[in-house]
């Protein structure tokens, strides 16, 4: 089954993960900047319930994989992209139905390498 990895990390450590996934031979990821927040509502102390929102700059990974190869890239992950606070990021694991590679119709796991 396939499996896509979508994480939420710091701007700064993004070239640090992607020479890392590349090391585990990972060959195609599409990188996205993005704004959020997560329950501290973009700050990084204690805010007043009625304070406003701040939205914050992070990135986005998107890989799609194999099921066998998603621990690795998850423990890649998580261990270069901590930073020990809040806000450092989420990585999540979501099951991929298919995937269609449109230049030349092939589907499933082919369709990915």
């Amino acid at each position: 089954m396939l499996k896509k990895i979508e994480c939420i990390i710091q701007p700064f450590k993004l070239e640090e993960v992607k020479e890392a996934l590349k090391k585990i031979a990972v060959e195609g990821m599409t990188v996205t900047e993005v704004k959020g927040c997560g329950k501290q509502r973009g700050y990084t102390e204690k805010c007043a319930p009625d304070a406003p929102i701040r939205l914050l700059s992070k990135v986005k990974l998107e890989i799609v994989t194999e099921e066998e190869k998603v621990e690795e890239m998850i423990s890649t992950i998580q261990s270069l992209a901590k930073t020990n606070k809040i806000g450092a990021g989420k990585i999540f694991v979501i099951p991929v139905e298919d995937v269609l590679r449109i230049r030349t119709k092939e589907r499933g796991r082919i369709a990915i390498d």
